[in-house]
């Protein structure tokens, strides 16, 4: 009986032992086969590595201001009795705007210049009777200070009346009209304000470490979300000499021309600073790049086999965006070669298939639309 078992279990090994060898051998021959069979090639697009000469510039964003801006209030009281301009009119300067009811005070003055007139009259009999002995001398100096009090009364109320004339202390458009025909206004009540749009002023801010690049006189660009495609140009104005302590920044003014009135105050403002050196660097488009903690880097094209071409990966030092490019500073050279779309997917060593029929064409001044 123990000689049958033992027979059994020896049997069942060999069956066992003779698959398991079986299985071996197709495990075998199948990582074989893998180890032999290549990955399919990728299919990717390519760019290569341009050098252009750059101009610096330094990026910031504002407010436009306008180059003279008030608000004109009453300098008295006074009842409305004119208005002269409507909202939103462009004025020049020395144009009446608003005048106040000065029946009061030109009944005031006609009584002052007959006053004075009389006091006048009296001051040259005056003259020739203290000349011939006839009056004091000190009558005389009576007579001329009433002349001079007469007098002084006319300029207050010439002056008094002039003030109830509110004119335009510049060219430029008012803003909305913010009192009404026969309104009472007191001193200091605001009447309308008065912008001037050409030129104005654009100011912004930028890092006290740009200070040592800054000159005025340096060309200033600007676009605004208003006007997207438009670039308005003009000039560093004005450097402030003081830093904000808070920010550690420097606040800059920059002026421009506006004929159209395109931009008005309070607008926000994209502003670059174009720094007069000029500069040569190696561009890629920010899409060959792979950014990782580790290090940035890209794929490069290796032609020795023009019809088996591969990639290697290689690391870069980056510098500054400019559009849909990104400044290269170490770890390519011109004309190479780098993979622009499908990156993602690669390894190094990897086979590839260029096509490059349907990959987007990077620029350096980019202007996207919505769709």
């Amino acid at each position: 009986m123990a000689k049958k078992f033992i027979l059994t279990v020896l049997g069942l090994l060999v069956v066992v032992g003779g698959l398991v060898g079986v299985k071996v051998l197709q495990f075998q021959t199948m990582f074989a086969q893998s180890a032999q069979a290549a990955a399919p090639p990728e299919s990717v697009a390519t760019s290569a590595v341009s050098e252009t000469t750059l101009s610096p510039t330094l990026d910031a964003v504002g407010s436009v201001v306008s180059y003279q801006g008030v608000t004109l209030n009453a300098e008295i009281t006074g009842t409305i009795r004119r208005i002269a301009f409507d909202s939103g009119a462009s004025v020049q300067a020395g144009a009446v705007l608003v005048e106040l009811d000065t029946s009061v005070e030109r009944a005031q003055l006609e009584a002052a210049t007959a006053s004075r007139d009389l006091a006048v009259i009296n001051l040259e009999s005056g003259r020739s009777l203290v000349g011939s002995g006839a009056i004091p001398k000190s009558q005389w100096v009576a007579l001329e200070a009433q002349a001079k009090q007469s007098a002084a009364e006319v300029a207050r109320l010439n002056a008094l009346i002039a003030k109830k004339t509110i004119r335009a202390p510049f060219s430029g458009k008012t803003g909305m009209r913010l009192v009404n025909l026969g309104q009472l206004v007191g001193a200091g009540d605001a009447i309308v304000t008065l912008q001037s749009l050409d030129p104005v002023y654009v100011d912004f801010s930028l890092p006290q470490q740009r200070l040592s690049q800054l000159t005025t006189g340096s060309k200033v660009s600007v676009t605004t979300d208003v006007f997207p495609d438009k670039v308005f140009e003009g000039e560093l104005s004005a450097i402030n000499p003081v830093l904000d302590q808070a920010t550690r920044s420097v606040r800059l003014r920059a002026t421009l021309k506006n004929p159209e009135g395109q931009l008005h105050p309070g607008m926000f403002a994209k502003v670059q600073v174009a720094l007069p050196s000029q500069e040569k660097a190696l561009l890629v488009p920010s899409t060959a790049v792979m950014f990782a903690p580790y290090g940035d880097s890209v794929y490069v094209v290796d032609n020795k086999d023009p019809q088996k071409p591969i990639v290697q990966q290689k690391f870069v030092r980056l510098g500054t965006a400019q559009g849909d490019f990104v400044v290269v500073l170490d770890g390519l050279k011109a004309n190479d070669t780098v993979v622009t779309t499908g990156a993602f997917k690669l390894r190094n060593g990897a086979s590839i298939v260029i096509n490059n029929e349907l990959k987007p064409e990077p620029s350096l001044k980019p202007n996207p639309t919505d769709t």
